[in-house]
């Protein structure tokens, strides 16, 4: 194979219309060498997880993939960069795009970047979007990269990390053991029982007031249909979807019951040793309670009882978000790094790529 040094290589940009194996691998050698100069110590995706993530768009999604190629002398290919496209297809959300795109650290600054997002711009465009989110590391020349292009910043974020070994026990068990009246907490695994679908839908809705900047993020309306469609997205990419919910009130006749707050953990493959937090939301009514520390609380006691291998949680926060990163501080979160989100605004009026 000719060394990635090589400036003169030629490089064709592929639209991958079906994604198999070989193309995820593609991608993963390629994101695995881009994460490990940009973002150190963020664990690469595995064969199956980069294969699910290609071929397995998120709730309410399309996904696009698009691989660069550098052709040596003796005609062998070798994958230099890759971008993907996701197109939100929810209603609240029509209008959004998002791109991941990354280049092989040694064929940088050769325009393979600006190629793959011409032919993401273009996508986007010719779906009729007006938003485009890129996320960037803090530091480097994706920054720069986006503001050449056009983009402008419009969230900050702060990625955390626990480490469960470090875990001070009796602190989470004090957390938990402090009871707040009228609230009582309910777990389960995978798809919420049906008992508790419509009232988990709602609670969901709650999202909709969390700190997004000038993303132009849209709103959800969550129903029971889709939080069910969420969960089986998720256990589809082989992953461990756990939720803890407060439940206000004693149960209805029917044994219905009204979910006040609740935080969710995935698990990648079942078996990864570092978990990663997804949603967290307290309902407006139910808020000044101290439910979200709570929650956070009865969730690592629970990583702490059945998923030994889990040594790691990672989570992320707007940097405006005050509350939600004094929870997690709280519970024994420390700073790991600092990314950007970044908008290309495509609608007349808007700006242009």
């Amino acid at each position: 194979m000719a060394d990635m040094t090589d400036t003169t290589a030629p490089v064709t940009i592929t639209a991958i219309p079906e994604v198999t194996p070989a193309h995820a691998d593609a991608w993963r050698q390629v994101v695995t060498a881009s994460l490990a100069e940009d973002l150190p110590g963020v664990p690469p995706p595995t064969p199956s997880q980069a294969y699910a993530r290609l071929s397995r768009p998120g709730l309410g999604s399309r996904l696009l993939t698009w691989l660069a190629y550098a052709t040596d002398g003796d005609g062998r290919t070798r994958p230099v960069g890759a971008a993907t496209l996701r197109l939100f297809d929810r209603q609240g959300q029509e209008h959004l795009a998002e791109t991941d795109l990354h280049v092989h650290p040694d064929a940088r600054r050769r325009g393979i970047g600006t190629a793959l997002l011409s032919a993401v711009v273009a996508e986007v465009r010719s779906e009729g979007r007006r938003s485009l989110i890129a996320e960037t590391p803090a530091s480097g020349t994706a920054d720069l990269f986006c503001v050449r292009h056009g983009f402008r910043r419009a969230l900050t974020l702060h990625h955390l990390l626990l480490s469960l070994t470090e875990a001070h026990h009796d602190r989470l068990v004090e957390l938990t053991g402090t009871d707040r009246p009228g609230y009582r907490t309910v777990a389960w695994h995978g798809t919420v029982p049906d008992a508790l679908a419509d009232t988990f839908a709602a609670a969901k809705n709650a999202m909709n007031d969390m700190p997004t900047g000038d993303l132009d993020y849209g709103t959800l309306s969550w129903d029971a249909e889709r939080v069910r469609a969420m969960a089986a997205v998720v256990a589809g990419r082989g992953d461990t979807l756990l939720t803890v919910a407060a439940v206000h009130g004693a149960e209805s006749d029917d044994g219905t019951a009204e979910i006040a707050g609740f935080t969710e953990i995935v698990i990648p493959d079942g078996t990864a040793t570092r978990a990663r937090q997804y949603d967290t939301a307290v309902v407006p009514a139910h808020r000044g309670h101290g439910l979200g520390v709570w929650l956070k609380a009865h969730m690592l006691r629970q990583l702490h009882a059945k998923y030994p291998q889990v040594t790691e949680v990672e989570t992320d926060n707007a940097a405006d978000n005050a509350h939600m990163l004094a929870v997690n501080e709280q519970l024994g979160f420390r700073h790991q790094r600092t990314t950007h989100e970044y908008r290309l605004a495509l609608a007349e009026g808007e700006g242009s790529a």
